[in-house]
């Protein structure tokens, strides 16, 4: 059902936790299924400095999760406001049909959090 990768961030989740100092934090949730993600930004120079999640939610959530804050880590927030969900479930070698809507919502998180920093940054 899930990839070797999937299975591998689910049990070894990257860059889990909060950043007490975040530029940026962004949540989002799918009502459906439960899955809850916020993820928090350091962001120098315009650069993604460090990134942090917390997530409530299957298996496929904190693997989408993880997944998303190594794929945005070291990139510009142009950069990284290309990240969609197709590509974190691409990089994580697939997601069950079911689980494409329901519990990727890693991007949509990350994009959060990019928007909150440009807001509190006037930028």
């Amino acid at each position: 059902m899930y990839s070797e990768k999937v299975m591998d961030h689910f049990k070894n989740p990257r860059n889990v936790g909060e950043l007490e100092k975040a530029d940026g934090v962004g949540e989002v949730g799918n009502i459906k299924c439960g899955d809850i993600m916020r993820i928090y930004l350091q962001v120098e120079e315009g650069i993604i400095k460090d990134i942090k999640f917390r997530t409530f939610g299957c298996g496929a959530a904190i693997a989408t999760s993880s997944a998303v804050t190594e794929m945005a880590k070291g990139k510009t927030l142009d950069e990284a406001l290309k990240l969609t969900n197709q590509m974190v479930a691409e990089e994580l070698g697939g997601l069950p049909p079911l689980k494409m809507h329901c519990s990727n919502l890693a991007a949509d998180a990350l994009k959060a959090a990019i928007e909150d920093y440009k807001k509190s940054n006037n930028l």
